[in-house]
């Protein structure tokens, strides 16, 4: 179903999420959640690239081809910066009262499950780029017994959550449009190499 690779980090990630529900339900508000909110967010970052590069060498030792026209030197820009610009958001104008901030820590941790159920599911094909291996079959266990690209749906999500959680009302929703038009150019792009792969086309040519 999945690499053994894929735990270990899988369970950090679950368990971050549990840690970040459990203190703010104790009322650590006071306190400020920020920190800790964003040393989660970017150390799941840092392992989900971790493990993404790895896959990547895997995919490309497996005859896997990258489309030429990904946004992927884009996206990888704009993902942290998003979340870099919601809290910097947040120390200027202050964060939102208990509840909101309960509410995003519950769609956050909803959405790294979602995210980890993809990453189970795809094993070794879940990586950051598009890399297709010609020939491979598409994964249909999982989320992907219901949803064509789950894990663009999590990372909607988790920008979502942070933006709520931050009391983000600038940066969030500026976020979540310029990296929604980006996921939208990705899907194509995506979804064309994948078609590409299946007819045995070549999947370098835009």
């Amino acid at each position: 179903m999945n690499s053994g690779a894929a735990r270990p980090a899988s369970d950090i990630y679950v368990l971050g999420a549990i840690l970040l529900a459990v203190l703010v339900a104790q009322h650590e508000l006071n306190k400020g959640p920020s920190l800790l909110i964003a040393t989660i967010v970017f150390a799941a970052m840092l392992l989900e690239a971790r493990h993404a590069s790895r896959n990547e060498r895997a995919q490309r030792a497996r005859g896997g081809v990258e489309p030429l026209d990904d946004v992927y030197r884009i996206m990888q820009l704009v993902y942290p910066a998003s979340f870099a610009a919601m809290f910097v958001e947040d120390a200027v104008r202050g964060g939102p009262g208990s509840a909101v901030v309960i509410a995003g820590a519950a769609l956050f941790a909803a959405s790294k499950a979602l995210k980890i159920w993809a990453i189970r599911s795809l094993g070794p094909s879940w990586t950051f780029r598009v890399i297709v291996v010609p020939g491979a079959a598409l994964v249909e266990k999982g989320p992907y017994r219901w949803l064509r690209h789950p894990n663009y749906l999590a990372v909607i999500g988790e920008l979502a959550s942070v933006a709520a959680m931050t009391g983000a009302l600038v940066s969030g929703p500026t976020a979540l449009a310029v990296f929604g038009l980006l996921l939208i150019k990705r899907i194509h792009v995506e979804n064309r190499a994948l078609a590409a792969a299946a007819r045995g086309s070549d999947l370098t040519s835009k």
